[in-house]
Protein backbone atom coordinates (compact mmCIF):
# COMPACT_ATOMS: atom_id res chain seq x y z
CA UNK A 1 0.00 0.00 0.00
CA UNK A 2 1.27 3.80 -0.80
CA UNK A 3 2.32 5.88 2.14
CA UNK A 4 0.35 8.89 2.57
CA UNK A 5 3.53 10.87 1.22
CA UNK A 6 1.35 14.45 1.79
CA UNK A 7 4.76 16.62 0.97
CA UNK A 8 4.91 15.12 -2.26
CA UNK A 9 1.09 16.32 -3.35
CA UNK A 10 0.06 19.06 -5.35
CA UNK A 11 -1.54 21.20 -2.59
CA UNK A 12 -4.61 23.37 -3.93
CA UNK A 13 -7.00 21.74 -6.39
CA UNK A 14 -9.22 23.95 -8.97
CA UNK A 15 -11.97 22.14 -8.29
CA UNK A 16 -16.03 22.89 -8.41
CA UNK A 17 -18.49 25.45 -9.45
CA UNK A 18 -21.24 26.95 -7.54
CA UNK A 19 -24.34 29.54 -8.69
CA UNK A 20 -25.13 29.68 -12.28
CA UNK A 21 -24.90 26.36 -14.86
CA UNK A 22 -22.12 25.63 -16.24
CA UNK A 23 -21.26 23.94 -19.22
CA UNK A 24 -19.42 21.42 -16.81
CA UNK A 25 -23.15 20.62 -15.00
CA UNK A 26 -23.68 22.88 -11.04
CA UNK A 27 -22.56 21.28 -8.06
CA UNK A 28 -23.38 23.38 -4.47
CA UNK A 29 -19.81 24.13 -3.13
CA UNK A 30 -21.57 22.93 0.60
CA UNK A 31 -21.36 19.86 -0.65
CA UNK A 32 -17.57 19.73 -0.55
CA UNK A 33 -18.06 21.60 3.42
CA UNK A 34 -14.56 20.07 4.57
CA UNK A 35 -14.58 18.01 7.50
CA UNK A 36 -12.23 18.98 10.50
CA UNK A 37 -9.10 17.07 11.47
CA UNK A 38 -5.52 17.20 11.66
CA UNK A 39 -2.44 16.21 10.11
CA UNK A 40 -0.49 16.56 6.96
CA UNK A 41 1.31 18.60 4.65
CA UNK A 42 1.09 21.33 1.80
CA UNK A 43 3.01 21.14 -1.54
CA UNK A 44 3.83 24.01 -4.33
CA UNK A 45 0.99 24.22 -6.55
CA UNK A 46 2.09 23.77 -9.71
CA UNK A 47 -0.74 25.26 -11.76
CA UNK A 48 0.73 28.52 -10.26
CA UNK A 49 4.13 27.77 -12.61
CA UNK A 50 5.07 27.07 -15.85
CA UNK A 51 7.00 23.62 -16.24
CA UNK A 52 10.52 24.51 -17.91
CA UNK A 53 11.63 21.54 -20.47
CA UNK A 54 14.67 20.47 -19.53
CA UNK A 55 16.12 20.50 -22.81
CA UNK A 56 15.67 24.01 -22.95
CA UNK A 57 17.36 24.96 -20.05
CA UNK A 58 20.64 25.58 -20.89
CA UNK A 59 19.27 27.75 -24.01
CA UNK A 60 16.90 29.75 -21.80
CA UNK A 61 20.15 30.28 -19.14
CA UNK A 62 21.99 31.89 -22.29
CA UNK A 63 18.79 34.05 -23.36
CA UNK A 64 18.00 35.09 -19.96
CA UNK A 65 22.00 35.77 -19.66
CA UNK A 66 21.65 38.09 -23.28
CA UNK A 67 18.80 39.73 -22.05
CA UNK A 68 18.56 40.66 -18.65
CA UNK A 69 22.65 39.87 -17.68
CA UNK A 70 21.11 36.74 -15.21
CA UNK A 71 22.65 33.36 -16.00
CA UNK A 72 20.46 30.79 -14.63
CA UNK A 73 22.04 27.86 -15.40
CA UNK A 74 21.33 24.29 -14.36
CA UNK A 75 23.37 21.38 -14.24
CA UNK A 76 21.19 18.27 -15.01
CA UNK A 77 22.16 14.78 -13.65
CA UNK A 78 20.66 12.76 -16.07
CA UNK A 79 22.18 9.17 -14.50
CA UNK A 80 19.15 8.15 -12.10
CA UNK A 81 20.45 4.90 -11.01
CA UNK A 82 22.07 7.04 -8.70
CA UNK A 83 20.89 10.48 -8.68
CA UNK A 84 22.74 13.63 -7.51
CA UNK A 85 21.32 15.33 -4.06
CA UNK A 86 19.33 18.09 -4.85
CA UNK A 87 20.40 21.80 -4.39
CA UNK A 88 20.68 22.49 -1.07
CA UNK A 89 19.38 24.89 1.03
CA UNK A 90 21.43 27.45 2.87
CA UNK A 91 21.38 26.67 6.22
CA UNK A 92 21.74 23.13 8.40
CA UNK A 93 20.18 20.36 6.61
CA UNK A 94 17.04 20.23 8.73
CA UNK A 95 16.06 23.21 7.22
CA UNK A 96 15.51 21.33 4.11
CA UNK A 97 13.27 18.36 5.44
CA UNK A 98 12.61 17.44 1.53
CA UNK A 99 16.17 17.32 0.56
CA UNK A 100 17.32 15.08 3.54
CA UNK A 101 14.61 12.95 2.60
CA UNK A 102 15.71 12.65 -0.89
CA UNK A 103 19.75 12.35 0.66
CA UNK A 104 18.75 9.35 2.47
CA UNK A 105 16.66 7.66 0.32
CA UNK A 106 19.87 7.74 -1.84
CA UNK A 107 21.58 6.78 0.46
CA UNK A 108 19.54 3.53 1.32
CA UNK A 109 19.49 2.99 -2.75
CA UNK A 110 23.22 2.36 -2.77
CA UNK A 111 22.59 -0.75 0.20
CA UNK A 112 19.39 -1.80 -1.99
CA UNK A 113 19.05 -0.89 -5.28
CA UNK A 114 16.19 -3.23 -6.42
CA UNK A 115 13.81 -1.62 -3.76
CA UNK A 116 10.92 -0.56 -5.75
CA UNK A 117 9.30 1.51 -3.01
CA UNK A 118 12.28 3.43 -2.58
CA UNK A 119 12.13 4.23 -6.06
CA UNK A 120 8.71 5.68 -6.39
CA UNK A 121 9.32 7.52 -3.18
CA UNK A 122 12.20 9.45 -4.96
CA UNK A 123 10.28 10.16 -7.95
CA UNK A 124 7.90 11.56 -6.00
CA UNK A 125 10.33 13.44 -3.90
CA UNK A 126 11.86 15.02 -6.95
CA UNK A 127 8.36 15.89 -8.17
CA UNK A 128 8.05 17.97 -5.40
CA UNK A 129 11.34 19.18 -5.33
CA UNK A 130 11.16 20.43 -8.87
CA UNK A 131 8.04 22.64 -7.67
CA UNK A 132 9.56 23.63 -4.25
CA UNK A 133 12.50 25.08 -6.01
CA UNK A 134 11.07 25.87 -9.58
CA UNK A 135 13.99 23.77 -10.78
CA UNK A 136 13.13 21.75 -13.81
CA UNK A 137 16.34 19.56 -13.16
CA UNK A 138 14.58 17.10 -11.07
CA UNK A 139 11.57 16.19 -14.00
CA UNK A 140 14.09 13.75 -15.47
CA UNK A 141 15.38 12.65 -12.62
CA UNK A 142 11.64 11.73 -11.26
CA UNK A 143 10.93 10.62 -14.67
CA UNK A 144 14.37 7.95 -14.17
CA UNK A 145 13.53 6.97 -10.70
CA UNK A 146 9.79 6.05 -11.16
CA UNK A 147 10.20 4.11 -14.58
CA UNK A 148 13.25 2.31 -12.45
CA UNK A 149 10.33 1.33 -10.24
CA UNK A 150 8.24 0.45 -12.57
CA UNK A 151 11.02 -1.81 -13.72
CA UNK A 152 11.40 -3.74 -11.03
CA UNK A 153 7.89 -3.75 -9.84
CA UNK A 154 5.51 -3.55 -13.09
CA UNK A 155 2.37 -4.96 -11.38
CA UNK A 156 0.90 -3.64 -8.06
CA UNK A 157 2.95 -0.78 -8.06
CA UNK A 158 0.19 2.16 -7.30
CA UNK A 159 3.16 4.47 -5.24
CA UNK A 160 5.16 4.21 -8.89
CA UNK A 161 1.67 5.20 -11.08
CA UNK A 162 0.73 7.87 -8.60
CA UNK A 163 4.46 9.26 -8.76
CA UNK A 164 3.46 9.30 -12.69
CA UNK A 165 0.47 11.08 -12.54
CA UNK A 166 2.11 13.61 -10.23
CA UNK A 167 4.89 14.32 -12.79
CA UNK A 168 2.95 14.07 -15.63
CA UNK A 169 0.47 17.11 -13.96
CA UNK A 170 3.75 19.10 -13.62
CA UNK A 171 4.19 18.66 -17.00
CA UNK A 172 1.07 20.08 -18.49
CA UNK A 173 0.03 16.45 -19.66
CA UNK A 174 -3.57 16.33 -17.36
CA UNK A 175 -5.07 13.82 -20.09
CA UNK A 176 -2.21 11.20 -19.32
CA UNK A 177 -2.24 12.36 -15.53
CA UNK A 178 -5.61 11.48 -14.97
CA UNK A 179 -5.15 8.34 -16.70
CA UNK A 180 -1.96 7.22 -14.20
CA UNK A 181 -4.06 8.14 -10.85
CA UNK A 182 -7.24 6.28 -11.50
CA UNK A 183 -5.27 3.27 -12.62
CA UNK A 184 -3.00 4.24 -9.12
CA UNK A 185 -6.31 4.83 -7.12
CA UNK A 186 -8.09 1.15 -8.53
CA UNK A 187 -4.65 -0.10 -6.72
CA UNK A 188 -4.92 1.87 -3.78
CA UNK A 189 -8.36 3.47 -2.88
CA UNK A 190 -7.23 4.43 0.60
CA UNK A 191 -5.11 7.13 -0.22
CA UNK A 192 -5.69 10.49 0.53
CA UNK A 193 -2.40 11.45 -1.75
CA UNK A 194 -3.92 9.74 -4.97
CA UNK A 195 -6.71 11.68 -4.54
CA UNK A 196 -5.29 14.98 -4.79
CA UNK A 197 -3.62 14.52 -8.13
CA UNK A 198 -7.05 12.90 -9.24
CA UNK A 199 -8.41 16.43 -8.32
CA UNK A 200 -5.58 18.40 -10.04
CA UNK A 201 -6.19 16.89 -13.31
CA UNK A 202 -10.13 16.50 -13.01
CA UNK A 203 -9.95 20.31 -12.22
CA UNK A 204 -7.60 21.19 -15.07
CA UNK A 205 -9.60 18.93 -17.78
CA UNK A 206 -12.38 21.75 -16.96
CA UNK A 207 -14.82 18.29 -14.51
CA UNK A 208 -15.14 20.46 -12.04
CA UNK A 209 -17.40 18.19 -10.30
CA UNK A 210 -15.52 15.26 -10.02
CA UNK A 211 -12.47 17.61 -8.71
CA UNK A 212 -14.79 18.47 -5.75
CA UNK A 213 -15.68 14.73 -5.10
CA UNK A 214 -11.84 14.33 -4.86
CA UNK A 215 -11.14 16.50 -2.65
CA UNK A 216 -14.11 15.44 -0.34
CA UNK A 217 -12.57 12.28 -0.86
CA UNK A 218 -9.30 13.38 0.15
CA UNK A 219 -10.61 15.12 2.85
CA UNK A 220 -12.39 11.94 4.53
CA UNK A 221 -9.58 9.76 4.72
CA UNK A 222 -6.84 12.14 5.58
CA UNK A 223 -7.85 15.94 6.58
CA UNK A 224 -4.79 17.74 6.77
CA UNK A 225 -3.07 20.81 4.70
CA UNK A 226 -3.02 19.25 1.38
CA UNK A 227 -6.88 18.75 1.93
CA UNK A 228 -7.62 21.75 3.23
CA UNK A 229 -5.66 24.04 0.51
CA UNK A 230 -7.58 21.97 -1.99
CA UNK A 231 -10.72 22.32 -0.40
CA UNK A 232 -10.12 25.60 -0.13
CA UNK A 233 -9.69 26.24 -3.66
CA UNK A 234 -13.00 24.80 -4.12
CA UNK A 235 -14.30 28.04 -2.86
CA UNK A 236 -11.99 30.11 -3.90
CA UNK A 237 -13.56 29.00 -7.52
CA UNK A 238 -17.16 28.98 -6.28
CA UNK A 239 -16.98 33.07 -5.25
CA UNK A 240 -16.49 32.09 -1.74
CA UNK A 241 -13.42 34.26 -0.90
CA UNK A 242 -14.49 34.06 3.07
CA UNK A 243 -14.73 30.08 3.50
CA UNK A 244 -11.75 30.05 1.17
CA UNK A 245 -9.54 32.30 3.40
CA UNK A 246 -11.10 30.09 6.57
CA UNK A 247 -10.00 26.90 5.55
CA UNK A 248 -6.36 28.38 4.06
CA UNK A 249 -5.67 29.59 7.98
CA UNK A 250 -7.23 26.09 8.97
CA UNK A 251 -3.89 24.55 6.80
CA UNK A 252 -1.52 27.51 8.18
CA UNK A 253 -2.23 26.55 11.78
CA UNK A 254 -1.39 22.47 10.45
CA UNK A 255 1.66 23.52 8.81
CA UNK A 256 4.68 22.61 10.11
CA UNK A 257 7.92 23.53 8.25
CA UNK A 258 8.89 26.94 6.64
CA UNK A 259 7.97 26.52 2.70
CA UNK A 260 4.49 25.22 3.90
CA UNK A 261 4.11 28.02 5.90
CA UNK A 262 5.50 30.67 3.41
CA UNK A 263 3.58 28.51 1.11
CA UNK A 264 0.27 29.68 2.99
CA UNK A 265 1.26 32.86 3.47
CA UNK A 266 1.69 33.58 -0.04
CA UNK A 267 -1.84 32.53 -0.53
CA UNK A 268 -3.50 34.40 2.15
CA UNK A 269 -1.85 37.03 0.49
CA UNK A 270 -3.27 36.33 -2.66
CA UNK A 271 -6.78 35.90 -1.32
CA UNK A 272 -6.23 39.42 -0.04
CA UNK A 273 -5.00 40.72 -3.22
CA UNK A 274 -7.17 39.90 -5.55
CA UNK A 275 -9.77 40.58 -3.13
CA UNK A 276 -8.36 44.43 -3.31
CA UNK A 277 -6.79 44.58 -0.20
CA UNK A 278 -2.88 44.98 -1.01
CA UNK A 279 -1.55 46.47 2.90
CA UNK A 280 -3.18 42.90 3.82
CA UNK A 281 -1.23 40.91 1.08
CA UNK A 282 2.10 42.74 1.89
CA UNK A 283 1.55 41.88 5.14
CA UNK A 284 1.10 38.01 4.97
CA UNK A 285 4.00 38.16 2.57
CA UNK A 286 6.08 39.78 5.10
CA UNK A 287 4.83 37.23 7.52
CA UNK A 288 5.96 34.47 5.41
CA UNK A 289 9.26 36.07 4.67
CA UNK A 290 10.23 35.35 8.10
CA UNK A 291 9.64 32.32 8.09
CA UNK A 292 11.26 31.03 4.93
CA UNK A 293 13.09 33.86 2.98
CA UNK A 294 13.67 31.56 0.13
CA UNK A 295 10.53 30.62 -0.86
CA UNK A 296 10.35 31.92 -4.39
CA UNK A 297 6.88 33.07 -5.29
CA UNK A 298 6.48 35.46 -1.65
CA UNK A 299 9.37 38.22 -3.62
CA UNK A 300 6.50 38.25 -6.73
CA UNK A 301 3.48 39.00 -4.09
CA UNK A 302 5.53 41.37 -2.33
CA UNK A 303 6.47 43.10 -5.58
CA UNK A 304 2.88 43.46 -6.99
CA UNK A 305 1.68 44.60 -3.63
CA UNK A 306 4.22 47.24 -3.10
CA UNK A 307 3.22 48.28 -6.93
CA UNK A 308 -0.36 48.40 -5.86
CA UNK A 309 0.62 50.87 -2.75
CA UNK A 310 2.59 53.47 -4.92
CA UNK A 311 6.03 52.04 -3.23
CA UNK A 312 7.31 52.29 -6.77
CA UNK A 313 10.83 51.87 -5.97
CA UNK A 314 10.45 49.04 -3.92
CA UNK A 315 8.74 47.82 -6.53
CA UNK A 316 10.91 48.34 -9.23
CA UNK A 317 13.53 46.77 -7.19
CA UNK A 318 12.30 43.50 -6.41
CA UNK A 319 10.80 43.42 -9.68
CA UNK A 320 14.32 43.23 -10.99
CA UNK A 321 15.27 40.46 -8.40
CA UNK A 322 12.37 38.41 -9.24
CA UNK A 323 12.88 38.22 -13.23
CA UNK A 324 17.15 38.12 -12.10
CA UNK A 325 16.55 34.80 -10.22
CA UNK A 326 13.15 33.49 -10.67
CA UNK A 327 12.41 34.17 -15.05
CA UNK A 328 9.24 32.47 -15.10
CA UNK A 329 7.28 33.05 -18.09
CA UNK A 330 4.47 35.01 -15.67
CA UNK A 331 6.66 36.89 -13.36
CA UNK A 332 8.51 37.91 -16.41
CA UNK A 333 5.21 39.63 -17.99
CA UNK A 334 3.91 40.69 -14.83
CA UNK A 335 7.71 42.85 -14.41
CA UNK A 336 7.45 44.29 -17.64
CA UNK A 337 3.84 45.63 -17.39
CA UNK A 338 4.51 47.05 -13.84
CA UNK A 339 7.37 48.99 -15.46
CA UNK A 340 5.18 49.72 -18.76
CA UNK A 341 2.79 51.19 -16.56
CA UNK A 342 4.90 53.69 -14.71
CA UNK A 343 6.67 54.52 -18.11
CA UNK A 344 9.81 52.41 -17.76
CA UNK A 345 9.06 51.54 -21.56
CA UNK A 346 12.66 49.63 -22.47
CA UNK A 347 13.17 48.11 -19.57
CA UNK A 348 9.68 46.96 -19.99
CA UNK A 349 10.36 45.59 -23.61
CA UNK A 350 13.32 43.87 -22.12
CA UNK A 351 11.18 41.80 -20.20
CA UNK A 352 9.15 41.46 -22.93
CA UNK A 353 11.74 40.27 -24.98
CA UNK A 354 12.96 37.93 -22.88
CA UNK A 355 9.16 36.43 -22.30
CA UNK A 356 9.07 36.49 -26.52
CA UNK A 357 12.18 34.14 -26.48
CA UNK A 358 11.24 31.51 -23.32
CA UNK A 359 8.14 31.04 -25.48
CA UNK A 360 9.32 30.28 -28.67
CA UNK A 361 12.23 28.14 -26.83
CA UNK A 362 9.10 26.22 -24.69
CA UNK A 363 7.20 25.63 -27.84
CA UNK A 364 10.02 24.52 -30.23
CA UNK A 365 10.77 22.04 -27.39
CA UNK A 366 7.77 20.33 -26.85
CA UNK A 367 6.17 22.57 -23.92
CA UNK A 368 2.73 24.05 -24.68
CA UNK A 369 2.38 27.69 -22.81
CA UNK A 370 -1.40 28.80 -22.58
CA UNK A 371 -2.35 31.41 -20.70
CA UNK A 372 0.59 33.66 -20.63
CA UNK A 373 1.38 33.46 -24.19
CA UNK A 374 -2.53 33.37 -24.85
CA UNK A 375 -3.22 37.06 -22.93
CA UNK A 376 0.50 38.45 -24.03
CA UNK A 377 -0.03 38.51 -27.06
CA UNK A 378 -3.62 39.56 -26.95
CA UNK A 379 -2.67 42.57 -25.18
CA UNK A 380 1.00 43.06 -27.23
CA UNK A 381 -0.42 44.04 -30.54
CA UNK A 382 0.01 39.96 -32.18
CA UNK A 383 -3.81 38.77 -32.24
CA UNK A 384 -2.96 35.95 -33.86
CA UNK A 385 -0.10 34.39 -31.91
CA UNK A 386 -2.46 35.35 -29.14
CA UNK A 387 -5.10 32.78 -30.68
CA UNK A 388 -2.99 30.04 -31.90
CA UNK A 389 -1.90 30.13 -28.33
CA UNK A 390 -5.16 30.15 -27.19
CA UNK A 391 -6.32 27.34 -29.53
CA UNK A 392 -3.55 24.94 -28.52
CA UNK A 393 -4.14 25.85 -25.11
CA UNK A 394 -8.07 25.17 -24.33
CA UNK A 395 -7.19 21.66 -26.25
CA UNK A 396 -4.73 20.96 -23.50
CA UNK A 397 -6.21 22.59 -20.26
CA UNK A 398 -9.65 23.11 -20.91
CA UNK A 399 -10.05 24.97 -17.20
CA UNK A 400 -11.83 28.50 -16.03
CA UNK A 401 -8.36 30.02 -16.88
CA UNK A 402 -7.89 29.08 -20.56
CA UNK A 403 -11.65 29.80 -20.92
CA UNK A 404 -11.20 33.03 -20.24
CA UNK A 405 -7.15 33.92 -21.89
CA UNK A 406 -9.20 31.88 -25.18
CA UNK A 407 -12.14 34.53 -25.17
CA UNK A 408 -9.85 37.36 -24.71
CA UNK A 409 -7.31 36.12 -27.69
CA UNK A 410 -11.08 35.82 -29.78
CA UNK A 411 -12.11 39.62 -28.95
CA UNK A 412 -8.42 40.67 -30.20
CA UNK A 413 -9.37 38.79 -33.42
CA UNK A 414 -12.57 40.51 -33.60
CA UNK A 415 -14.58 37.54 -32.85
CA UNK A 416 -16.80 38.97 -29.95
CA UNK A 417 -19.75 36.47 -30.17
CA UNK A 418 -17.64 33.38 -30.04
CA UNK A 419 -15.68 35.07 -27.28
CA UNK A 420 -18.53 35.88 -25.24
CA UNK A 421 -19.56 32.70 -24.91
CA UNK A 422 -16.09 31.49 -23.98
CA UNK A 423 -15.91 33.89 -21.44
CA UNK A 424 -19.05 33.48 -19.74
CA UNK A 425 -18.32 29.70 -19.23
CA UNK A 426 -14.92 31.37 -17.23
CA UNK A 427 -17.43 33.43 -15.06
CA UNK A 428 -19.83 29.92 -14.56
CA UNK A 429 -18.39 28.64 -11.17
CA UNK A 430 -19.04 31.88 -9.52
CA UNK A 431 -15.06 32.45 -9.55
CA UNK A 432 -14.68 36.34 -8.77
CA UNK A 433 -11.83 37.48 -10.88
CA UNK A 434 -11.37 40.75 -11.64
CA UNK A 435 -9.56 40.34 -14.67
CA UNK A 436 -12.36 37.85 -15.74
CA UNK A 437 -14.79 40.65 -15.38
CA UNK A 438 -13.05 42.87 -17.14
CA UNK A 439 -12.53 40.64 -20.32
CA UNK A 440 -16.62 40.01 -20.22
CA UNK A 441 -17.18 43.79 -20.01
CA UNK A 442 -14.70 44.58 -22.63
CA UNK A 443 -15.88 42.55 -25.01
CA UNK A 444 -19.70 43.09 -23.75
CA UNK A 445 -18.59 46.68 -24.66
CA UNK A 446 -17.25 45.84 -28.34
CA UNK A 447 -20.99 44.01 -28.95
CA UNK A 448 -22.61 46.81 -28.19
CA UNK A 449 -24.23 45.59 -24.71
CA UNK A 450 -23.65 48.57 -22.77
CA UNK A 451 -25.73 47.98 -19.78
CA UNK A 452 -23.92 44.11 -19.27
CA UNK A 453 -20.75 46.03 -20.09
CA UNK A 454 -21.06 48.76 -17.62
CA UNK A 455 -22.09 45.95 -14.52
CA UNK A 456 -18.77 44.12 -15.51
CA UNK A 457 -16.51 46.74 -15.60
CA UNK A 458 -17.94 48.10 -12.41
CA UNK A 459 -17.41 44.74 -10.93
CA UNK A 460 -14.13 44.36 -11.87
CA UNK A 461 -12.68 47.27 -10.38
CA UNK A 462 -14.97 46.84 -7.11
CA UNK A 463 -13.54 43.20 -6.80
CA UNK A 464 -9.84 44.52 -7.35
CA UNK A 465 -9.21 47.84 -8.47
CA UNK A 466 -5.18 46.89 -8.93
CA UNK A 467 -6.15 44.02 -10.61
CA UNK A 468 -3.69 44.68 -13.65
CA UNK A 469 -1.78 47.67 -13.79
CA UNK A 470 -2.05 48.31 -17.36
CA UNK A 471 -5.65 47.26 -17.91
CA UNK A 472 -7.34 49.31 -14.77
CA UNK A 473 -6.80 52.38 -17.04
CA UNK A 474 -8.65 50.81 -19.50
CA UNK A 475 -11.70 49.65 -17.43
CA UNK A 476 -11.99 53.12 -16.11
CA UNK A 477 -12.18 54.97 -19.12
CA UNK A 478 -14.64 52.58 -20.64
CA UNK A 479 -16.62 52.72 -17.80
CA UNK A 480 -16.36 56.78 -17.95
CA UNK A 481 -17.63 56.33 -21.58
CA UNK A 482 -20.32 54.24 -20.42
CA UNK A 483 -21.50 56.56 -17.72
CA UNK A 484 -19.39 55.94 -15.02
CA UNK A 485 -19.80 52.86 -12.08
CA UNK A 486 -23.21 51.37 -11.13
Amino acid sequence: MLADHDHQTCTSVEPTPEGDPGPAGTAAVADAAPVTGTGGRPSTPWWRRWPVAVATVAVLAVVVGVVVGVVVGVAVNQDDSAPAPGPSAEGPPTADPLGADIAGIQAQLKITPNNADSWATLGLDYVQEAKNTVNPMYYPKADGALARSLQIAPTGNAAALAGQAALRAAQHRFADSLALAQQARALDPQNSTIYGTLADAYTQLGRYDDARDAVQQMLNLHPGTPAYTRAEYVYELAGQPDQARDLMNQALAEATTPADIAFCRYYLAELAFTGGDPTEALHQIQLGTQVDPRYPDLLEGQAKAEAALGQEAAAVADYAQLVASVPQPQYVIEAGEYLQSIGHVAEAQQDYTLFDAENTLFTSNGVQLDTDPTLFYADHGDPAKALAAGEAGIRIRPFLEMDDAYAWALHANGRDADALTWSNKALATGMRNALFAFHRGMIENALGQKDAARTDLTTALAINPHFNPLQVPVARAALAQLGGPR
